[in-house]
């Protein structure tokens, strides 16, 4: 495990098996002036000790890797009290994958086609509370009616979310801001932050990956 420090930017760790990918990357993200990273790990054992003596803001896991080791990866450390953020890297977007990252707590999931500064945006908006999934993701769930989101057999039946939640909530799968579904639809920001809300309290939720999270799992359990 390789730890640097380099002042008060976004704080990364990132963890992948394999040793080219991991310091190909370490390097990459090291170069710009907004990130920091603050440890490169090849294992989830050596990830979770670097959790204990570091603050870390987001971690990058690579997925192909193992997924369902990466998900353990993520509750233990939710669970040994990590408040930060996970986005995930994968090939593909493996629409199994995908739901499965989200269920586990990612935050994001970004495929390795994409260029660079993507990633740099990814990890920008990750960090500060947003949600990042592959576009062709998106689209699929864009697509999809609002009981998909919210089932009626769930806690709250379609029929309760108006149609301004169901827009805001696209909104929120896409990636957006408050500030940015606003203008898409033609609301103050204000506006935009109440509907936010509302969805926040419909799916007992209080961050927006948890939302996702309940979105691809078809249920309003998650919280």
């Amino acid at each position: 495990m390789d730890v640097h420090t380099q002042g008060n930017r976004i704080r990364l760790l990132l963890l992948a098996n394999q040793a080219l990918f991991r310091t190909s990357l370490g390097r990459l993200l090291a170069s710009e002036h907004t990130l920091e990273v603050v440890a490169e790990c090849g294992s989830p054992a050596e990830a979770l000790a670097a959790l204990g003596a570091a603050s870390v803001d987001v971690v990058l896991l690579d997925c192909d890797d193992d997924t369902e080791a990466r998900g353990d990866f993520m509750l233990t450390a939710s669970r040994n009290g990590y408040q930060g953020q996970f986005l995930v890297i994968a090939a593909a977007a493996d629409p199994a994958n995908v739901a499965l990252a989200i269920k586990f707590g990612a935050a994001g999931f970004f495929l390795k086609s994409e260029p660079p500064d993507r990633l740099v945006h990814a990890i920008t908006l990750v960090a500060n509370g947003a949600v990042w999934l592959d576009q062709r993701m998106l689209r699929l769930l864009a697509g999809q009616p609002a009981e998909r989101y919210f089932p009626v057999n769930g806690r709250v039946a379609n029929d309760v979310l108006t149609e301004r939640e169901q827009k805001v909530l696209r909104g929120i799968l896409a990636g957006l801001t408050n500030k940015k579904i606003g203008e898409d639809l033609g609301l103050s920001e204000g506006t935009v932050k109440t509907s936010v809300q509302q969805l926040f309290l419909r799916a007992g939720v209080r961050r927006r990956s948890q939302l996702v999270r309940a979105a691809m799992e078809g249920s309003l359990t998650a919280g």
